[in-house]
């Protein structure tokens, strides 16, 4: 069951005409080709478990700051190598010798924690679970990459999950995840793991930034996230008229509308706030939630579809009734603790 929900993007807004002059692009070329408008960059010292505390604190609030059980981080972008970063955002909330372990999915990483956070809760291992999404992207684009870096950018999202009667609204009512590790070539940071540090000869400076294969990995997004909102839809017994809210993964906005117009859910039904956001990796489903639930588009009761696709290749998909939450926080609002 959700119970609580809240985002976090760091103050620095960088739009389209503030984005390095090197790049050569303007505001109707980044727009055409991405749909996004503006985006947030985190200033140095800011670290992804800085924007994981903001977002989980305000999270907590939302849901009343229960007891929680077990701590979910998905993130590609970790302070460190190791330890995994849960265990330490458990310590700064003072949440006790709680469970705690990282969830390494990509873009993929948020639904993979709703599935893992289930598993969790059904198993009784815990009765609350506290799951966090937070990326510093920025951190990872080359200087040159233009095509990364109009996309890529920086926030975090969380939920408190309890263990709940099905039914309920917000209710998490079933899953589909999948991989392909033929195509981890596709979206990767070749560096900067044991494999460089074992044949370090191998690898340049710059194998330590993000790439991507662009063509290849729209094609893939698009296929692999319709064929698996398909299955979670056929898994839960819903068909496409059934879905009051669509929420894709916010990677591209062209991707965005291929996989809505291949499910026939139209525009008005889907939830999108990339525009504004850009593509912030597994935190962009929980930020794009956050936001629609703090203006008021999504309504107790409502059926709600989640889908996903990341590097791995990875994706999933959820489907979720909405809950009755006693407060969201605006997640434009960057001033809150």
């Amino acid at each position: 069951m959700v119970e609580g929900l809240a985002g976090w993007v760091p103050p620095r807004t960088v739009a389209n005409d503030a984005l390095p002059a090197a790049w050569e692009v303007d505001d109707a070329w980044v727009r055409r080709r991405t749909g996004i408008g503006e985006r947030h960059w985190a200033d140095p010292g800011t670290s992804t478990g800085d924007l994981a505390l903001r977002a989980a604190a305000r999270a907590l609030d939302v849901a009343g700051n229960p007891r929680v059980d077990a701590v979910l981080l998905a993130t590609s972008t970790p302070d460190r190598p190791m330890p995994a970063m849960a265990p330490q955002l458990a310590a700064w909330l003072g949440l006790g010798p709680v469970a705690a372990w990282d969830v390494s999915a990509a873009c993929s990483g948020f639904v993979y924690g709703l599935a893992s956070a289930a598993g969790v809760l059904a198993s009784g291992i815990a009765d609350r679970v506290l799951l966090v999404a937070a990326e510093v992207y920025s951190t990872l684009i080359a200087p040159d990459d233009r095509s990364a870096g109009v996309v890529f950018a920086d926030g975090a999202g969380a939920v408190v999950l309890r263990r709940g009667e099905r039914g309920e609204p917000g209710s998490l009512l079933g899953f589909d995840l999948g991989s392909d590790g033929g195509g981890h070539d596709l979206i990767e940071v070749p560096g900067g793991g044991a494999l460089e540090r074992s044949e370090p000869n191998r690898f340049a400076p710059g194998d330590r930034y993000f790439r991507m294969d662009g063509r290849e990995v729209y094609q893939h997004a698009v296929r692999r996230m319709t064929a698996s909102s398909q299955a979670v839809l056929g898994n839960v017994g819903w068909c496409t008229e059934d879905v009051d809210h669509f929420v894709g993964h916010q990677a591209n906005a062209r991707i965005l509308s291929a996989v809505g117009e291949r499910l026939d859910l139209p525009a008005a039904r889907q939830i999108t706030n990339i525009e504004r956001v850009g593509n912030t990796g597994a935190a962009s489903i929980p930020l794009a939630l956050a936001d629609a639930a703090a203006r008021g588009q999504l309504r107790p009761g409502a059926r709600v579809l989640l889908t996903s696709f990341g590097a791995g290749l990875t994706w999933g998909s959820a489907a979720l009734t909405w809950p009755e939450l006693g407060k969201v926080a605006d997640v434009a609002v960057t001033d809150v603790p």
